[in-house]
């Protein structure tokens, strides 16, 4: 199984995703997307791709977006299960803080911060894909992908530029 994971999108209108996501998106057998879509235009855009899509909200989604979406969710990938949520908290304690709010999750994505991360221990991974359109200073725009395998995640970072 192959999950294209984007967050901090900050659109407001259709066609503004790069191509390089909108490719890796349509190559997915599902989409999970950490927050902050902003827009649900933007949403059913991405819902329009292909693949199921899976979203929770962020912090300055549209209101009608931010009520529609959970704040938390979790899915399974190669018989594992994976949690998703927008604000991780801060760094200090994350992976820890992480595992504790995601018992039985093997994995956790995160958005928020911008800043691509992928952090493993003790067979626990959290992951945040970074934005592929809004990089703040952080040198790319970036995505991830999550390949799931019976009892293997193997998330990778993209570079989009």
């Amino acid at each position: 199984m192959l999950v294209a994971v984007i967050s901090d999108t900050h659109l407001r209108r259709r066609g503004a995703l790069p191509g390089a996501c909108v490719a890796r998106l349509e190559q997915s057998d599902l989409i999970v997307h950490a927050g902050d879509v902003i827009a649900a235009e933007v949403l059913q855009e991405l819902c329009e791709i292909g693949p199921p899509v899976l979203a929770v909200r962020g912090n300055v989604d549209e209101r009608s977006l931010g009520r529609a979406l959970p704040e938390r969710l979790e899915f399974e990938a190669g018989g594992q299960r994976c949690g998703v949520i927008h604000d991780a908290g801060p760094s200090r304690g994350r992976l820890d803080r992480i595992r504790t709010a995601f018992p039985g999750c093997a994995a956790v994505v995160f958005g928020h911060s911008h800043v691509p991360l992928h952090e493993v221990r003790e067979g626990f991974q959290i992951f945040n894909p970074g934005s592929p359109t809004a990089r703040r200073r952080q040198p790319h725009h970036t995505m991830g992908l999550l390949r799931a395998r019976p009892g293997e995640l193997a998330f990778e970072l993209l570079a989009l530029d």
